[in-house]
């Protein structure tokens, strides 16, 4: 199975890491990725692992960051369509494909 990353779910990605570097300095910043990266291989291991979601979506949270990676399965592709802070405007991915 391969991920590819919606150009706005990097664009997620690429800014909360640097929220975080801003905040608490590279050591956090690295250990987002890290823990977005072991997620990403979880779901390539178990496709269906993250809950069924709004509209066909599935979505698997974080466990050390309060993200949400929002993400489709169709045959052996896993689309990821964000990374969703819990706190930020709910939903504000809908329109991505």
């Amino acid at each position: 199975m391969n991920y590819w990353l919606h150009p706005e779910a990097e664009a997620d990605l690429r800014d909360a890491a640097q929220f975080y570097r801003d905040r608490a300095g590279s050591a956090l910043s690295q250990a987002f990725f890290a823990e977005f990266e072991h997620s990403v291989g979880l779901l390539l291991l178990h496709p269906r692992l993250g809950a069924l979601w709004r509209h066909g979506k599935r979505r698997f949270l974080t466990r050390r960051f309060p993200f949400s990676i929002i993400y489709t399965v169709a045959g052996d592709q896993l689309g990821i369509l964000a990374v969703a802070h819990h706190s930020k405007r709910p939903g504000y991915w809908r329109g991505r494909k």
